[in-house]
């Protein structure tokens, strides 16, 4: 008797338009915790390194539901499919930054360090996933 075969769905056969729905996903969820931190700094007066730190852990949290999502959706390689959400959000915010700050601000190893932070937060979320 044979196997019935299965066609494989959307996601499996376009990854691409995986990786944008959960990239878009991603900077939505980034740009509502950065509205939640601005109400923060507005009521609270926090201080510019609780800022900073906030704004680190928004965007490893973001990679890391990037990787999650992605790695839900096309159940292979999940790992690889989070490093790449990692590298393509980072590569966004790289380009927007540069966009909006006509002069490089940040020094170089400020920039590697939020490489490797969106990297790893987009693996990690695509293992667990």
């Amino acid at each position: 008797m044979q196997r019935p075969t299965r066609t494989p769905s959307t996601e499996e056969t376009f990854p691409i338009l995986t990786l944008l729905k959960c990239l878009l996903a991603s900077f939505l969820v980034t740009g509502l915790l950065l509205l939640f931190l601005a109400l923060l700094l507005y009521k609270l007066g926090l201080t510019e390194k609780i800022v900073s730190i906030a704004i680190i852990a928004i965007y490893v949290l973001a990679t890391f539901l990037a990787g999650f999502l992605t790695g839900k959706k096309l159940k292979t390689r999940k790992f690889l499919w989070g490093f790449l959400e990692g590298i393509a959000y980072f590569a966004i915010l790289t380009v927007l930054s540069l966009i909006l700050n006509s002069t490089p601000g940040s020094a170089p190893n400020s920039i590697l360090t939020t490489f490797v932070l969106c990297a790893a937060g987009g693996t990690l979320g695509g293992m667990l996933s």
